[in-house]
């Protein structure tokens, strides 16, 4: 398969992943809540072990240890930083009674995070395919818990679920466009930089979105407030360490 037809599947795959949101339909929202924490901490420890554990040495690979590779961190990092500065928009993992109604800032900013992330995976599949993979793989794991996280928040506000979840598809489907365009610029320009701007994009989500809202969470949605927090933070680390010590071994035995 070409290294277009990579990247045009990864988008597709991409936009079904937000099809997930559907799910909180189908489940109780006490349900929704237990599970949802546990997604968030293993997308936290995904992100960071992908980004340090093989997009950031597949970078200094293939880019040498240049000071451009961690000026291309720290920009990936300082974007979505300034991102949400403007937009006022944060990964939507609390329950939902804790946000406001966003609607379309909602939509807006995950579409612009999309084409983002669809950049970077673009680029990760044009410097290897193997390396495109397991960058959709990490990018998919976060997307997961974020969706579910957007849906529930737009039907909160009012939206039909119908509507929410086709324009949830719809925001989803920069992603490819992100691709595409890393694809048509790889003649012009030095795509190899967005991986590790990707890295810095993912190091951001994980360390300034996800993690704060899981040492953030206080329990206080359950009756027994003297156990199940105590419990909550055992899965909560045990879900971080595991999708951290996952992508160590993908880029130990790969």
């Amino acid at each position: 398969m070409s290294t277009l037809a990579w990247i045009i599947v990864a988008g597709v795959a991409m936009s079904a992943v937000a099809l997930v949101g559907g799910v909180t339909l189908l489940l109780p929202e006490r349900t929704l809540k237990r599970v949802l924490m546990p997604l968030v901490a293993l997308a936290a420890g995904s992100l960071l072990g992908g980004a340090m554990f093989y997009m950031v040495p597949t970078a200094i690979d293939h880019l040498g240890n240049d000071l451009s590779v961690y000026l291309a961190i720290v920009v990936g990092f300082v974007a979505f930083f300034i991102l949400e500065q403007f937009l006022h928009w944060h990964h939507c993992h609390r329950p939902l009674s804790e946000h406001e109604p966003l609607g379309y800032l909602i939509l807006i900013a995950d579409g612009l995070h999309n084409f983002i992330g669809g950049l970077a995976v673009g680029a990760a599949f044009l410097v290897d395919i193997k390396l495109g993979v397991i960058t959709w793989l990490v990018a998919a794991a976060h997307e997961i818990p974020q969706e579910l996280g957007d849906f529930g928040i737009l039907v909160h506000s009012g939206w039909p679920p119908k509507r929410a979840l086709a324009y949830n598809v719809i925001s989803a489907g920069t992603f490819l466009l992100g691709g595409l365009i890393a694809y048509a610029m790889s003649g012009a320009v030095d795509v190899e930089l967005f991986v590790p701007f990707a890295a810095g994009n993912f190091i951001y989500i994980a360390s300034a979105d996800l993690l704060p809202q899981i040492t953030s969470t206080t329990g206080s949605e359950y009756e027994d407030k003297r156990r199940f927090p105590t419990r909550d933070r055992v899965e909560q680390s045990a879900a971080f360490v595991v999708g951290l010590l996952v992508l160590l071994a993908v880029a130990t035995i790969t």
